[in-house]
């Protein structure tokens, strides 16, 4: 049954505009990357999409190798969307990635032009869609010429396929030259898409500033550290958490007593502020205009309203932002 969208959708949401492009995406983006595979119930991801459209998240991120198992993330918001949101199709941002793993043999992993265009196509059917909005390279590859890999992005964007492109985990100085390329190429790089959050830090390296120089949006993943900047653990390691299980996302040898101290430091700061820990760490990445959006992964509908709520009270006084940089030191 279709989706009768909330019709004051976008009222609270934030969109920036992402670098110097012409596409807007919302400061709160769903990542698909949990709780879309074949282990979660349908019913559950359909609550979460509707919700996420309801509040405004216009910009929904998946890759092909999301699930588990591989592949069935897409498949899954394919009859989604086909079942609730169609009618909307265009007023969404659809993102998908190739780069890890997918299939056996030579051709089913890194940065080859057989493989990427062969994934996008494989992602286009799961998902029932004639083109994605943004298509990313996922990871650098190694041994690919990197002219190769972006003369592929390049050509899904000519075939009609993708409408923009991206990168994902590219160091500063290789995001520079692939930057370069796709510009010499006529297909500029609309988005970035690094790890950022309060514990790490990486971006600010340099990359930050070399996707702002090249007018060249950014969207943050993990920007909760895995679940560890939220009040999930200020005592302990609950026996049903992430960490408990062994996720790969989140070793439970990360959570040390200091980093642990750290994290009830800054839920202090959080609560002074009237805002939930979670809250005060999407809103931290935020602070400034070098990142376009924020990308939270849920497994309930509350943890949507949440990030959302947080661009109630998302700008920081400098001593405040003295304070969490004491804390992160």
């Amino acid at each position: 049954m279709v989706h009768q969208a909330n019709p004051s959708r976008y009222e609270s949401m934030e969109y920036r505009r992402c670098g110097r492009s012409g596409l807007k995406l919302p400061a709160v983006s769903l990542g698909l990357w949990h709780n879309f595979g074949d282990t979660t119930l349908v019913d559950n991801s359909r609550q979460l999409l509707r919700r996420a459209f309801d509040v405004g998240i216009t910009h929904l991120d998946l890759a092909n190798n999301y699930g588990p198992p591989p592949g069935s993330a897409e498949e899954n918001f394919g009859r989604i969307l086909r079942e609730d949101f169609l009618p909307y199709r265009d007023e969404l941002i659809i993102s998908s990635k190739a780069g890890y793993t997918m299939w056996d043999g030579p051709y089913g992993d890194w940065g080859s032009r057989k493989y990427l265009i062969a994934s996008l196509d494989q992602s286009l059917k799961r998902m029932g869609l004639e083109y994605v909005d943004i298509f990313y390279h996922h990871r650098p590859d190694p041994e690919t010429p990197l002219e190769e890999t972006m003369r592929a992005l390049d050509h899904v964007v000519r075939q009609g396929k993708a409408l923009y492109v991206g990168l994902s985990n590219y160091p500063a100085e290789l995001a520079r030259q692939a930057i370069d390329i796709l510009n010499d190429l006529g297909t500029p790089c609309l988005i970035h898409q690094p790890k950022y959050s309060m514990f790490e830090r990486g971006p600010e390296d340099g990359l930050l500033d070399v996707l702002q120089e090249k007018g060249v949006g950014s969207i943050a993943f993990s920007p909760l550290a895995g679940g560890q900047l939220t009040d999930r653990y200020l005592n302990g390691i609950p026996a049903d958490s992430r960490a408990a299980s062994g996720s790969r996302f989140l070793n439970p040898d990360q959570l040390t007593e200091e980093k642990l101290a750290k994290v009830r430091k800054l839920n202090a700061i959080a609560e002074r502020r009237g805002q939930k820990l979670s809250q005060m760490a999407l809103a931290w990445v935020l602070r400034n205009d070098k990142v376009t959006s924020v990308l939270i992964g849920a497994s309930k509908i509350s943890q949507i309203d949440d990030a959302v709520g947080m661009l109630a009270n998302r700008h920081f006084s400098a001593a405040e932002q003295a304070e969490i940089e004491a804390v992160l030191m």
